[in-house]
């Protein structure tokens, strides 16, 4: 695999710039610059406001859902029922992302991802992630704006670094804050990837995302990911 000829953070910088003139390939045709980074501006600004309602909606509506969750939790295994990890976010700054805990108590939880049939999964984990249940605590984070709703998913610090040396243009999904459900996860490349082929392929929906984003998109993600849920996925586990 080829190394980068630039920095990381020159790639991010440049893509950020890519995706202000980007927005829509027929509006910069007829309108001039300026106006198109206003419209990109503006759409970020009612993305970041449907993150905050968004938000809060799930977060109160399904309040009793957090409780009942967290109080199974406790009485399957020991251990917090919150399980916070550092990950890497926008413009590769670290921040605490939140989920409920699913594993017992172990200390490979913050370098080794959980594997299908995995030993360390708790009886109530098990249905946490196969129903992705388990990422609800992730809306604090999109309500406190280290997340959005859709996004790139995090990865672990471990795994930034990794993937940074191996896969071309890895670092460019960072532009942009990462996301709860995303482009990639609803094309089939979610949970634990085997082997950078099937990395590469998540980081080219994650790019394609990028370049074709907009609100619209985003709410057709959200709907793909509630029916995914619902039905099931295999790579949940």
């Amino acid at each position: 695999m080829n190394n980068f000829n630039l920095s990381d953070e020159s790639i991010i910088d440049h893509y950020e710039n890519e995706l202000a003139g980007n927005l829509n390939n027929q509006f910069v045709l007829s309108a001039p610059i300026d106006a198109v980074n206003r419209e990109y501006l503006f759409q970020q600004q009612l993305k970041r406001l449907f993150d905050v309602l968004f938000s809060l909606t799930v977060l109160v509506a399904f309040s009793w859902v957090y409780v009942i969750i967290a109080i199974i939790i406790r009485a399957d295994s020991k251990g917090k029922v919150i399980f916070k990890q550092k990950r890497t976010g926008k413009d590769d700054q670290s921040f605490w992302c939140y989920k409920f805990r699913t594993m017992v108590v172990n200390d490979h939880a913050h370098t080794n991802h959980a594997q299908k049939n995995d030993a360390r999964i708790t009886n109530i984990g098990k249905f946490l992630r196969k129903s992705s249940l388990d990422e609800l605590p992730q809306f604090f984070n999109v309500l406190t704006g280290t997340m959005s709703v859709v996004g790139p998913r995090p990865h672990m610090l471990k795994h930034t670094e990794e993937y940074r040396q191996t896969i071309d243009n890895f670092m460019v999904r960072h532009s942009i804050k990462p996301g709860i459900t995303g482009w990639a996860q609803v094309k089939g490349f979610r949970g634990n990837t085997t082997g950078n082929e099937m990395m590469e392929n998540r980081v080219k929906h994650d790019i394609w995302y990028l370049e074709n984003w907009s609100n619209k998109l985003d709410l057709k993600i959200i709907i793909l990911t509630a029916r995914q849920v619902f039905k099931g996925h295999e790579n949940a586990f």
